[in-house]
């Protein structure tokens, strides 16, 4: 009886008995072939002229007017998320098969690393310091200020500010801390608890029509300070008006203002200052103090809002001391994170 023999036909004509190895090969050079020739190219100039706009925009954010919206604030607002669009043009070029895309794409990559690459590659966070600080926007609405209260002392800061203090939660607070903090003082709806000594405790104009913002000096062991709490009024977004911050910018300038008349050489400012180190508005802070985040922390140091964190807001700044290290505390019954540092205020060393 005659067999019957049976041939599995492939691609190439051949046995089916082809080895794996043979069609990885073959896909393989496929893929190589599909990267050859002058379409690769060609390809992915869309793409590449969007990679050369995303580093342009992060390399020149400070030439961005904010005349249109306050543009300029809210794209320094969130500028380290700008570098979440990378992958994504990466992804869309290698799809693309476009060596122009893939190169382009170095550029924004380059600038985001030079801006951030600081922040997220390398942990600055030291050992030792003599004073520890802590603030927190804790929320009008705090369902737990008790609780709260106790989080933020739990940090072991030798002083603690807290904004956004309503009448009605202020005893709350003042019981809570009463046993940690021998002294405090609460002006407007900003409020200062120290270990140490206060004197010369008053509101701060910043321009508002009421109190947001106090300093008072804390007499510790190492001597003076200067420490002032603020909370500066609160941005928007708008549809029809942008960014909207022009009483936020008027009161960080009185802000900046106060702080550079203080005649102690040692300054901390603690609170929440409705904006990030990148935002040029806070120009009139920023640019005489330097933040215990940027330098002494590890990472962004993100603390608003306390569900998923996108921007530091909230800011610990000094001048005349040096920082030694700066987190983040855990989650509290506020929509803010609440944030810590410790300094030396002996520099003569």
């Amino acid at each position: 009886m005659a067999q019957q023999a049976y041939v599995t036909e492939t691609d190439g004509g051949g046995s089916g008995d082809e080895r794996p190895g043979s069609r990885l090969r073959r896909l393989w050079n496929r893929l190589r072939e599909s990267w050859h020739g002058p379409g690769i190219w060609r390809r992915g100039l869309i793409l590449a002229a969007l990679a050369i706009l995303l580093a342009l925009v992060m390399l020149l954010h400070s030439r961005i007017p904010n005349r249109i919206g306050n543009l300029g604030s809210l794209t320094e607002t969130f500028l380290p998320w700008f570098g979440l669009l990378i992958p994504v043009l990466l992804v869309l070029g290698l799809v693309r098969r476009s060596a122009t895309a893939l190169i382009a794409v170095v550029l924004p990559v380059t600038v985001w690393l030079n801006l951030f690459g600081g922040l997220l590659l390398s942990d600055k966070t030291g050992t030792g310091g003599d004073f520890t600080v802590a603030t927190h926007n804790v929320n009008a609405d705090n369902p737990d200020p008790a609780g709260t209260a106790r989080d933020v002392a739990a940090s072991g800061a030798d002083v603690v500010a807290l904004e956004e203090l309503t009448a009605s939660a202020v005893p709350t607070y003042e019981k809570a801390l009463a046993s940690t903090y021998k002294y405090h003082s609460v002006q407007g709806t900003v409020g200062l608890w120290s270990k140490d000594p206060m004197s010369g405790v008053k509101a701060v104009d910043i321009k508002l029509g009421w109190t947001r913002a106090m300093r008072a000096t804390v007499t510790t062991p190492e001597g003076r300070i200067a420490v002032y709490v603020a909370h500066l009024p609160s941005v928007r977004v708008k549809l029809e008006a942008g960014f909207t911050a022009r009483q936020r910018d008027k009161s960080a300038d009185a802000l900046g203002e106060a702080i550079a008349a203080e005649p102690l050489p040692r300054k901390i400012l603690l609170g929440d200052l409705n904006g990030t180190m990148n935002d040029r508005s806070l120009n009139a802070v920023t640019a005489q103090m330097r933040s215990t985040q940027g330098a002494a922390g590890s990472g962004f140091g993100f603390s608003w809002p306390a569900s998923f964190p996108m921007a530091r807001i909230d800011q610990i700044m000094v001048q005349g001391v040096e920082p030694v290290t700066s987190w983040t505390l855990p989650r509290t019954g506020s929509d803010h994170l609440p944030i810590a540092a410790r300094v030396n205020l002996d520099t003569s060393s």
